[in-house]
């Protein structure tokens, strides 16, 4: 699939809500808000620590998917038994981190493939995070140590999650180019650090609108502040729609 073709069928369920908000109940309200302007709604590590495995279920209740993005990292056995739990739960997406290496994110996919949801649901798709997107040049080789170009890194630690068997990535819509040379068109590309034309950017450093994140090649987008702290967040939804379709 070709970014053209991205562009041209990217409706609504391209675009994932995430859900930094503190209780069930206002996620309930958002939900039931954006259902049908947004495609899947991402429960990150506030809503989650705050209300646990529950909150996931209300938000299916509503026939909607989630992105359970809680970023594991940590020895492969941990990991693999918090993606064994993931799974029971028939979310839509789950994430960790690729820095954990390959014989984690091998774990990972051994238990997803493991350990199916119940009834007809299908495993989740597996993403890969590769370097945040409040992270820029500077803070990956003072601070991280890391020698590599940042686009260059992400580029790796992209290919080394494919080989890995993971599904997809999360990263910067900036290196989508670098990361479609490395693991083909097919590759999954989530990208956060996307901001409309008419929202501030906030933490993030590494940025493009929607519309330049598609046409670049990002398969979905995730938006979380613009939406959220909008007046009006349907309409704040529908206009990022239109801002990609032009």
């Amino acid at each position: 699939m070709n970014s053209g073709e991205r562009q041209k069928g990217l409706p609504a369920e391209k675009l994932i809500l995430a859900l930094d908000v503190d209780t069930a109940c206002e996620a309930e309200r958002l939900v039931n808000l954006l259902q049908g302007r947004v495609g899947a709604f991402k429960v990150g590590l506030q809503l989650f620590t705050a209300n646990g495995p529950a909150v996931v279920r209300t938000i299916q209740e509503k026939n909607a998917k989630v992105f359970l993005d809680l970023k594991f990292h940590d020895i492969p056995n941990t990991v693999a038994q918090a993606v064994t739990q993931a799974c029971k739960l028939g979310i839509f997406m789950l994430n960790l981190h690729a820095s954990g290496g390959s014989e984690m994110m091998k774990a990972a996919v051994k238990a997803a493939k493991n350990n199916p949801p119940a009834g007809n649901a299908s495993r989740p798709m597996l993403l890969a995070v590769t370097v945040l997107t409040s992270l820029n040049e500077s803070i990956l080789g003072e601070e991280l140590a890391v020698q590599r170009p940042l686009r260059e890194h992400v580029a790796h630690l992209a290919w080394m999650a494919q080989e890995s068997g993971l599904d997809g990535v999360v990263a910067s819509p900036q290196e989508i180019r670098e990361i479609r040379a490395a693991c083909g068109e097919d590759f999954l590309i989530v990208t956060p650090g996307v901001r409309p034309s008419w929202a501030a950017t906030g933490d993030q450093k590494r940025i493009m609108t929607p519309r330049e994140a598609i046409e670049a090649g990002a398969d979905y987008i995730v938006v979380g502040r613009p939406i959220l702290a909008a007046p009006d967040p349907a309409r704040a939804a529908e206009r990022i729609i239109e801002e990609i379709n032009g």
